[in-house]
């Protein structure tokens, strides 16, 4: 089932990912932030299971900010 999360605090401003009735987490995609290294993200975690990804990804920064894209996609996978 296609889930989407609206991010808080990020320069991507929401992410869309599959996520299966076991947890596992594919086609994750963003919109905004930076296209390069969100696009890496998505490859690395495409078929890990949502615990997995908000296991490694939680409390994740960015600068001065209390999240990051990364953090926001930890808490939109546990969300969905």
């Amino acid at each position: 089932m296609t889930k989407t999360y609206k991010t808080k605090d990020t320069c991507a401003t929401m992410i869309t990912f599959d996520k299966a009735d076991d947890g596992t987490i594919t086609n994750i995609s963003f919109t905004g932030g930076c296209n390069g290294n969100l696009k890496a993200i998505s490859k690395l975690l495409d078929g890990k299971k949502a615990q997995e990804i908000h296991d490694l990804l939680i409390g994740n920064i960015c600068g001065r900010r209390p999240t990051s894209c990364a953090d926001q996609l930890a808490k939109a996978v546990m969300e969905a």
